[in-house]
């Protein structure tokens, strides 16, 4: 994996200034205001921070870059980041009896419960954690959710009416949608966030055997399954199908800035929510420097930024409200329990995926 090395000078009176080689695999951060090692202290131990931190992350390369730069600059600290995607969860557990990394951000609340039971966390206590609703944090203080992002129902106003427009997610299974749904496949994130809370959900109503049904009639009414957002949003656009369901940041893009004639589902058995997290690994090699990272990366100066340059939604409530005016409308949240999904969830995709899930319905981007 290649890397990029991005550095931070701070001299005197001049400006902030990045430079960047490499490929997008990997990369860092360095300051020079306080290079000697050392120099600055830890948030809760006192103990004195190490020169760098090692950063295994989901997030883009471009926001990652914004981190560092900030936290470099705060503290001298150079951040070494490393883009794993999908490859998160296994990469930290393979290197649990000897860890590379100090922070794993990124990802969403089941993998976080799983690798806790694990082993693979030491706690921490970051100053803005106890500002964070419940639902956002580990009790036990292994993990934090950083940011939330809403999953939504949606519709094409051109295609459907309001009266006609479905108001649950179970009125997706209804036969009357036949042909007018698109998703996005199951290599989404959101998407395999959404088949797994769906089905917990509908598990709770009436069984695993009725939430295997209702799967089924989605299915059967989906047209077409896109391995692209931008594809999906497309078909939905040109009114190739009139339903659809997404995250809350890339519908509001694609109404607001794209002109889609799009209208939000709120529903009534609430939205999928997906909660990113971050947590510090246990055993790493630079412990004082993961803990002041986590401090910093969760706050609200952070959430905030995040939320106006990348259209990240915190999970803080003072950041939000300092945040993108779309971000404030409210939506009701789906009651799931992350940890039995978390031990299901496996299972469940691999049905979806082997099962249920039409193949030939997939499009992918060419």
């Amino acid at each position: 994996m290649g890397k990029k090395v991005v550095s931070l000078l701070l001299a005197g009176f001049m400006a902030l200034s990045l430079a960047a080689c490499g490929s997008t695999g990997t990369g860092s951060a360095s300051g020079s205001a306080a290079q000697q090692s050392g120099s600055a202290s830890a948030s809760t131990s006192g103990a004195a921070l190490e020169d760098t931190v090692v950063v295994y992350t989901t997030h883009s390369e471009a926001m990652l870059e914004e981190i560092a730069a900030a936290f470099t600059e705060k503290t001298g600290v150079q951040v070494e980041f490393i883009n794993l995607k999908g490859e998160l969860a296994d990469r930290v557990r393979g290197e649990m009896k000897n860890p590379q990394a100090d922070i794993m951000y990124g990802g969403d609340t089941a993998t976080y419960m799983l690798l806790k039971d694990e082993g693979a966390y030491t706690a921490s206590n970051p100053s803005w954690g106890g500002d964070l609703d419940s639902a956002f944090k580990d009790g036990d203080g292994f993990w934090y959710g950083t940011i939330q992002t809403p999953v939504m129902l949606f519709y094409n106003t051109e295609q459907l009416s309001a009266a006609d427009a479905p108001k649950d997610w179970g009125d997706l299974a209804d036969a009357k949608y036949a042909g007018k749904i698109v998703s996005r496949d199951s290599l989404s994130s959101s998407m395999r966030s959404t088949i797994c809370n769906l089905m917990y959900f509908y598990s709770q109503q009436n069984g695993e055997d009725s939430a295997l049904e209702y799967l089924a009639a989605l299915d059967a009414n989906t047209k077409s399954y896109y391995n692209s957002g931008s594809m999906m949003f497309e078909a939905i656009g040109k009114g190739e199908a009139a339903i659809s369901f997404g995250v809350l940041s890339d519908i509001t893009t694609n109404r607001d800035e794209n002109g889609m004639p799009l209208e939000i589902i709120d529903a009534a058995s609430g939205s999928v929510v997906i909660t990113d997290c971050i947590a510090a690994l246990k055993d790493s090699p630079h412990p004082a420097a993961a803990q002041a990272f986590l401090e910093f990366a969760g706050s609200a100066e952070v959430q905030t930024m995040l939320a106006n340059d990348f259209n990240r939604m915190p999970t803080l409530k003072a950041a939000l409200a300092n945040s993108p005016a779309w971000m404030q409308t409210g939506y009701a949240a789906m009651d799931v329990d992350w940890s039995a999904i978390a031990a299901n969830q496996s299972d469940w995709l691999s049905n979806w995926e082997t099962n249920i899930c039409n193949a030939d319905k997939a499009v992918a981007s060419k």
